[in-house]
């Protein structure tokens, strides 16, 4: 039962700030999208960002084209058999 009693405290102490202390990455990232090399922000990250944004509007398109057939199937008379 005692080894139950310390479940809550070494959960603590796990998310605590002295448990850890984490490097802070903005000043490095503010500099990777801040650069001025004529790049769009949305590529500026590197290779997951182009396969992230590529998939995003690929499944942005896919839904899109298959509302709108279905918006136009709709719109269709049914036929009387």
């Amino acid at each position: 039962m005692n080894h139950l009693l310390r479940v809550p405290v070494q959960a603590s102490r796990a998310f605590s700030s002295s448990a850890r202390q984490l490097k802070n990455k903005v000043p490095e990232a503010q500099k990777l999208f801040q650069a001025d090399n004529s790049l769009p922000v949305h590529i500026k990250g590197g290779t997951g960002d182009v396969l992230l944004y590529r998939a995003t509007m690929t499944l942005t398109m896919a839904g899109t084209c298959y509302s709108l057939y279905w918006l136009l199937f709709a719109s269709m008379p049914q036929k009387k058999a």
